[in-house]
């Protein structure tokens, strides 16, 4: 207490002594502070420490905008202006008083703690990010059942499924300046330390389930170590090492608020932003927000895999865009799953893609596979996975692309079915900042540059249609082009297994047997239900696939 007592009146001491050495700008330093609340009760704080009123937003606003710009986001919920338009009218700093009423209806084993750094926090939610909460709400559908079902396994309180939202605002690609990766962002050696698998071709700290179970193992054990939750989520940001040194340099008081000003800065926000993010995910209608929800629910299912498979052999077979199984299987860090008969791994597909998998698994594992793993070994991922430098473009077309008002690095990608740190790569980009005029250099597959450079005239409803269509071979590799908007909504797959030649549509909101017949000569409804097994036509669902034999 005397210690933030006393840093107080120096910082006050400092701003007079620049006002009496003759300084003209008034408030030169400023401190302003509220007391903490401790929302035990409404009347008066039983806790009171000088906290100042800083704004550390910046540590955190960051990761919520990264979170907009990935594959899920951008291709699932299908974001547009309209759904995005905020309602500033409505967007507003409540008084101190509601806020706390609020935290303090909230049952929660973890202290909900109020003062100007969380109001600060809040408002960064709820005024200036409210889209980002929108979509994290949504994002939440998916995520949190995971994650409580890990607390429950553990006995830990459940209000600490929020703390992936400051972690990485949901975004299991999530990269931090300090190398922290994934949902919970773990570093290399706590990684390694809760058994996580990083090899080369696997990064379990990317795996949502896996990286989930070993968080809520590590915060089980800090709370052994701290027995108070502030202290475990402050440790948990910043290493108990640095806990540690605050409690000590703070005369050994094992509370987060008095040891405060001995955190780095970054922890210092990381309880308050904690705190703010358990409002909003509980009072976001208050404030008119609500879930942004998929445009198609994405249900998942998990299969074991225990030989060697790359993603592009699922991708090419069965159809799907290589960004999706690359979202639904973040852990895999280059296309690879290196499986065996010793060890199995897993691989998340939607649901619905699930019997398109199944049915075509000897295809998939046998397609190009000695293209991708010759004398079944993995290919030298130095020689297969290098980032393309300039003269060494071998097998490659060049695409000059204009990015668009409202692309971004994400989506860009997605429709040329390349990685964003190659197109990084490519044209020297940093970060992931891009403007509209600005022109790109990408390089797709050899005799695929004609169809892909079509996309400068698409509009952007074209650009994520056109995910749903296998790329073809330009003439000049002796092959017809078929133009991105031939044969809408299909995508191409050989069938081996029989003499026939099918097809695989994706049923889209509006779809029903006739129109879908119409798009494909000579077949009928009931061609359709037959070969589907379908029994009543009403019981079309958007996102499922359909196999269409062609007639010729």
């Amino acid at each position: 207490m005397r210690i933030l007592q006393l840093a107080v009146l120096l910082l006050a001491i400092s701003g007079f002594k620049a006002s009496a050495s003759g300084a003209k700008k008034e408030n030169i330093l400023r401190v302003c502070t509220i007391g903490v609340a401790s929302l035990d009760t409404l009347s008066g704080y039983e806790k009171y420490y000088e906290i100042p009123d800083e704004n550390l937003n910046k540590y955190f606003s960051d990761k919520l905008d990264s979170m907009l710009n990935s594959w899920y986001v951008q291709n699932v919920f299908l974001l547009d202006s309209t759904q995005l338009a905020e309602a500033d009218t409505l967007r507003q700093t409540l008084p101190d008083s509601v806020y706390i009423q609020r935290l303090q209806s909230m049952q929660s084993a973890v202290s909900l703690s109020y003062n100007s750094t969380v109001k600060n926090y809040i408002a960064m939610y709820t005024n200036r990010k409210p889209k980002q909460v929108a979509v994290m709400l949504g994002l939440a559908n998916y995520y949190f059942p995971m994650f409580e079902e890990a607390l429950a396994k553990y006995g830990l309180p459940m209000e600490l499924k929020y703390l992936p939202i400051i972690e990485s605002a949901l975004n299991p690609g999530a990269n931090s300046s300090a190398s922290a990766v994934g949902l919970w962002q773990f570093m290399y050696p706590t990684g390694k330390m809760y058994k996580l698998e990083i090899s080369t071709f696997v990064d379990e700290r990317r795996d949502p389930l896996k990286a989930t179970d070993a968080a809520v193992r590590y915060l089980r054990d800090l709370y052994n170590i701290y027995n108070d939750w502030h202290l475990v989520i402050a440790a948990y940001n910043c290493g108990p090492g640095n806990v540690n040194k605050a409690i000590k340099r703070s005369g050994n008081a094992r509370d987060y608020w008095k040891i405060y000003y001995n955190l780095p800065k970054e922890t210092r926000g990381y309880v308050p932003a904690f705190i703010a993010a358990n409002y909003v995910m509980n009072f976001y209608q208050n404030h008119n927000i609500y879930p942004l929800l998929p445009e198609f629910p994405i249900i998942t299912d998990t299969i074991m895999v225990n030989e060697y498979l790359h993603f592009d052999q699922i991708s090419e077979v069965i159809g799907m865009s290589m960004a999706q199984i690359r979202t639904l299987n973040p852990q895999y860090r280059r296309d690879i799953i290196p499986a065996s008969k010793t060890k199995a791994y897993s691989l998340v597909l939607p649901q619905d893609e699930i019997s398109a998998y199944l049915e075509n698994e000897t295809t998939i594992r046998n397609h190009r596979r000695n293209e991708f793993f010759p004398n079944n070994e993995i290919v030298n991922p130095q020689t297969k996975f290098v980032s393309v430098e300039s003269g060494d473009f071998k097998g490659r077309d060049k695409v000059i692309y204009t990015v668009k008002s409202g692309d971004n690095l994400g989506a860009i990608s997605a429709w040329f079915r390349v990685r964003v740190s190659d197109i990084q790569y490519w044209n020297k980009i940093r970060k992931n900042f891009i403007k509209a005029g600005q022109k790109l250099t990408i390089y797709v597959t050899e005799g695929q540059g004609e169809y892909y450079s079509r996309l400068n005239k698409m509009s952007h409803s074209e650009k994520q249609k056109s995910l749903n269509k296998k790329p073809t071979l330009s003439s000049t590799a002796n092959k017809v082009v078929t133009t991105p908007t031939e044969k809408a909504s299909t995508v191409a797959s050989q069938n081996t297994g029989s003499n026939s030649d099918f097809v695989y549509y994706t049923v889209r909101k509006g779809d029903n047997l006739w129109t879908i017949a119409r798009k494909f000569p000579g077949v009928s409804n009931q061609d359709i239900m037959k070969i589907n097994n379908i029994k009543a036509a009403e019981s079309l669902m958007v996102g499922q696939k359909l196999k269409i034999m062609p007639k010729t």
